[in-house]
């Protein structure tokens, strides 16, 4: 009989759905003072130049743009895309992140995304999104059509019990290191590396794979192996070619 999974950790917390403008409107400004953001930011960008410096680098989730506004400066060379649900978060990254192209796009719903933005993406982020979402492995799975064979993907997610202040914001859950492993490779990533950095949160990295198994509840089934310790992991994530092994993350 499978161990009881830990209700602030593993289990999914109904929250009402995210109105984005708002969410943005509320707290666009306070997240883009806070230290710890420009902390993840920071290990983000190592984790991405790690595979070599992004030539179309792609925020699924990007927010108020402040993650492009950095990569602008960090890879001038580079094509920068940022993908936002909210037209808001929208408007602000225009200001912080000029030279990015910039999508209105709800990678949960029907939203048709343009033909050459498909396989586009060399490296790509998706930081403190999927605790705000019902369905993170059904998320990732399509966030796959915007990367290219081989896109290395950071991802980073809070850990540990949520708090008061987490509901308020939309938080859903938060994920232990195996149950982030899991969603990635459900949803067709390969794991290749875990980290743990101080704080409250997980990271994850990976490669994307050809082909994909179905996102279930659970996403039971993975392989993947991330190391105890504090709450901020990553791990390196790319697509996994066919008949490729997963490589555990120690």
């Amino acid at each position: 009989m499978p161990a009881a999974q830990s209700p602030a950790q593993d289990s999914i917390h109904l929250a009402d759905a995210d109105d984005w403008d708002q969410h943005w409107e509320a707290f666009a400004e306070a997240a883009a003072r806070n230290p710890a953001q420009a902390y993840r930011r920071r290990l983000a960008a190592k984790l991405l130049e790690a595979v070599g410096p992004p030539i179309r680098l792609v925020d699924l989730g990007s927010g108020q743009g402040d993650f492009l506004g950095m990569a602008a400066r960090r890879w001038p060379d580079a094509e920068l895309l940022g993908v936002e649900p909210s037209r808001l978060g929208i408007a602000q990254s225009r200001e912080k992140a000029p030279t990015a192209r910039l999508e209105l796009i709800d990678l949960l719903a029907d939203t048709e995304i343009p033909d050459d933005l498909r396989g586009w993406a060399t490296h790509a982020l998706c930081s403190e999104v999927l605790e705000h979402v019902d369905d993170p492995c059904s998320l990732l799975a399509s966030s796959r059509a915007l990367l290219a064979p081989g896109c290395r993907l950071v991802v980073t997610v809070p850990g540990g019990p949520m708090s008061a202040f987490d509901r308020h914001i939309g938080h859903r859950r938060h994920f232990t290191p195996t149950a982030l492993g899991r969603i990635l490779e459900q949803a067709g990533y390969q794991v290749e590396l875990a980290l743990s950095c101080p704080g409250r949160r997980l990271r994850a990295s990976g490669r994307a794979l050809t082909r994909t198994s179905r996102c279930s509840p659970e996403c039971s089934g993975s392989r993947a192996r991330m190391s105890a310790g504090s709450s901020w992991r990553s791990s390196g994530c790319r697509p996994r070619p066919e008949r490729s092994t997963t490589r555990s993350c120690a």
